[in-house]
């Protein structure tokens, strides 16, 4: 892990401000999804991508009754 050398601190509504060079660098833009998750006593932000609700793939994604499922999946599901 590599240490920028940022420190923020949190304010009264519990946000950190993630400064516009690591956005820029993350190609991080307004209203991006990030995915939140923790390791030990880490806290990892990660771009979130939607995944397939059967296999996990991200490629070619359709909506079904609120469930993300790609085109694989879907041809497969024919075939039954």
């Amino acid at each position: 892990m590599k240490s920028t050398g940022i420190v923020r601190k949190v304010d009264n509504l519990g946000r950190v401000v993630i400064p516009i060079e690591l956005r820029r660098t993350l190609n991080i833009d307004v209203k991006d999804a990030l995915e939140i998750f923790t390791q030990g006593d880490m806290i990892i932000l990660r771009s979130y991508k939607p995944l397939c609700y059967i296999c996990g793939s991200s490629e070619e994604l359709k909506e079904f009754k609120r469930k993300r499922i790609c085109s694989d999946c879907v041809n497969e599901a024919k075939k039954l």
